[in-house]
């Protein structure tokens, strides 16, 4: 072969390979990594749904769906700090509004606002004020609110229920006279599973409510009530009676192992937030048909607020994909498509409520008319380390029960995070 056929023919295979380079760097930047730990049940259809939306919006983006399974991000939130910490951020990731925003990322200089995208939305004319308060610091918002959950909810098989002639209790009063009726019957009369320690924390939160009222509650993230006072003593002596009614094996399963319990008759009550009822759609359960619901005991008229949001880092690898992402979570369309699989309503006021169950409609109703407070577990009344403090503390409460060594460590705790003084 000549040297000018050899030349030819070495431009040729040049030219055939430039659009395989191209396509390998393309594909490369056209992609998105959103992290979460949405593994279980409805949240996880939820997600799916939400990207079903965005690759309808936006054909050809890679999307990488990165989770770490459980629940309230426990070990989500281990990895993520590393992550952003090594300067290796996802494009955008899942974290709950409030002070786990915006004392772990925003104050520490990890995220940018999105208040700018916020306004060419329309979103801040859709979100409530309040909801925008919680992303926001110093002026500039920083993620967008994507749901809102309900915190304090009890959800009970209504088939026990309706067999045993009985009522959701109100107070908690009331709810010891049905839980020894369902004992009396060789019934669990409520199921728990607290292998991640934030699930046996997320029931005393739901006792700290309803002992100490909206106010006495608010007042323990401000200052204004002693964790050394005698509510939280009460609160902390009620939670020691409840404990002798939940299932033995409760430190080895899950807030969905406690869930399925009620589905597979094994227990009657369960007091979860309400992405619950999205486990319970998942599995096919039908509220006002095969679960009923209501406020947890002595919490009427009172909504635990707790919302799931999206940011964006400030080294994200994609950032254009991510804000197109943000476009689609702070959307109508998104929020409509992955709120009823979630099992949470919108934080959007627009969202059409005829695409939501009974279950939901009700949660509406009452975000609407309810005295609204902070979830402290999920993130949204007291900074992290506070919240991993609490965690441990209630997770030895449950096993030892001693009420005296429990207060006194949640009063050092919340002298220790600085939200109290000694």
């Amino acid at each position: 072969m000549s040297w000018k056929a050899r030349l030819s023919l070495l431009l040729s295979l040049a030219l055939l390979a430039t659009p395989v380079i191209t396509g390998v760097q393309a594909g490369a930047a056209n992609q998105l990594e959103i992290f979460s730990w949405w593994t279980a049940g409805g949240e996880a259809d939820g997600l799916n749904a939400m990207f079903q939306i965005f690759k309808q919006r936006y054909p050809g983006t890679e999307i990488i769906n990165a989770t770490v399974a459980g629940g309230a991000g426990t070990n989500a939130k281990a990895v993520l700090k590393t992550r952003m910490q090594g300067g290796k951020p996802p494009d955008s990731f899942q974290v709950h509004g409030g002070e786990e925003l915006t004392s772990t990322w925003v104050k520490t200089g990890f995220m940018e606002p999105i208040t700018s995208l916020a306004r060419s939305e329309g979103w801040l004319s859709v979100l409530p004020k309040d909801l925008v308060d919680i992303v926001s610091y110093q002026g500039e918002m920083y993620s967008v609110p994507v749901n809102v959950h309900r915190g304090n909810v009890l959800w009970y098989n209504k088939k026990i229920f309706d067999d045993n002639k009985l009522a959701a209790p109100t107070t908690w009063q009331e709810f010891f006279k049905v839980a020894d009726a369902l004992k009396a019957k060789g019934i669990t009369p409520l199921a728990l599973g607290d292998k991640n320690k934030w699930e046996a924390a997320h029931l005393f939160e739901d006792i700290l409510a309803a002992t100490l009222g909206p106010e006495g509650y608010r007042g323990l993230w401000s200052g204004k009530t002693s964790w050394a006072g005698a509510g939280v003593k009460q609160a902390l002596e009620n939670y020691a009676k409840i404990l002798g009614y939940v299932n033995t094996d409760h430190a080895a399963g899950t807030w969905d192992s406690a869930a399925q319990m009620l589905i597979d008759g094994k227990a009657a009550m369960n007091i979860m937030g309400d992405w619950a009822a999205g486990y319970f759609t998942s599995k096919g359960w039908k509220p006002n048909v095969n679960y009923g619901f209501a406020p947890a005991p002595g919490t009427g008229g009172t909504f635990v607020v707790v919302t799931d949001t999206f940011g964006l880092p400030k080294k994200a690898p994609h950032r254009d994909q991510a804000l197109n992402w943000l476009r689609v979570a702070g959307s109508k369309a998104g929020q409509e498509a992955f709120n009823p699989l979630k099992g949470s309503i919108c934080a959007r006021t627009d969202c059409d409520l005829s695409k939501f169950d009974a279950y939901l409609r009700s949660s509406a109703a009452d975000f609407a008319k309810n005295k609204l407070i902070p979830s402290e577990v999920h993130g949204s009344a007291a900074p992290e380390d506070f919240a991993t403090q609490f965690n441990d503390i209630v997770n030895l409460f449950v096993t030892r029960r001693n009420v005296a060594n429990a207060q006194k460590a949640l009063q050092a705790a919340c002298v220790s995070a600085k939200m109290c003084r000694k």
